[in-house]
C-alpha cells in the first residue's frame, strides 16, 4: 500500500507544478494582450488586442 502511496504523491506533485505553470503562462498571455490592448497605436491593432482579450477571458462557457 505505501507503494500506492508514494506514486500518487508523485503524481500529484507533477500535476499541481503543471497546473501552476499552465496558470502562469494563461496570465502571462492575458497580461500581455491587456497591455497591447491599451499600448498599440494602431487603432486597428488595439481592436485586435481587445477582440483577443474578449476571447481569452469568456466565462461560463458562452461561445
Amino acid at each position: 500500500m505505501s507503494v500506492l502511496l508514494t506514486v500518487l504523491e508523485s503524481v500529484l506533485q507533477e500535476a499541481a507544478a503543471l497546473s501552476a505553470a499552465t496558470g502562469l503562462v494563461y496570465t502571462t498571455a492575458v497580461v500581455t494582450v491587456a497591455a497591447s490592448s491599451v499600448l498599440f497605436r494602431h487603432p486597428q491593432r488595439r481592436r485586435d488586442a481587445r477582440a483577443t482579450l474578449t476571447i481569452l477571458m469568456r466565462r461560463n462557457g458562452k461561445r
